[in-house]
């Protein structure tokens, strides 16, 4: 009976896994790096708790000067979310452990697909964001986004 009440007790905690991720992030644009060029002058992205994965609303400026509000809820099972507002009509995400998670990003249409990774610092008070793919205007593109807390 104990063995059963421990293993419950431990897959419960893994269901359930910390998430450093959670919390308002500001970009730093002198840390980060864009190629081919930053789409953005600006973000902040908020993430909240919700059901099994996470609830991330984001605000900022595009190079262009406009506005940028997008959000969405996602599980962190790998399964497709919606997001509204962004140059990407869905996004997935698997959480590796309470600091790192792996995502995919990509438009219906095919020409926007990006993969990357989220990695919290082990402080807290940094999360960098690789991402490799293609742009929304079928271009190859990188970055390197360094979020600060």
């Amino acid at each position: 009976m104990t063995r059963i009440a421990i293993g419950v007790a431990v897959a419960a905690i893994g269901a359930y896994a910390a998430d450093n991720s959670l919390g308002t992030w500001k970009l730093n644009m002198e840390k980060s790096k864009f190629s081919p060029s930053a789409p953005v002058k600006s973000l902040s992205t908020t993430r909240e708790a919700s059901d099994g994965g996470v609830k991330v609303t984001t605000t900022g400026e595009r190079a262009d000067g406009a506005a940028i509000e997008s959000s969405y809820t996602a599980k962190y099972d790998g399964s497709e979310a919606e997001v509204t507002g962004a140059p990407f009509d869905t996004i997935s995400i698997k959480q590796v452990n309470a600091n790192t998670f792996t995502f995919s990003e990509r438009k219906k249409d095919g020409k926007f697909s990006v993969r990357g990774r989220s990695v919290v610092a082990k402080d807290g008070r940094t999360m960098t964001n690789t991402l490799r793919g293609t742009n929304a205007d079928g271009k190859a593109y990188s970055a390197t986004m360094v979020f600060e807390k």
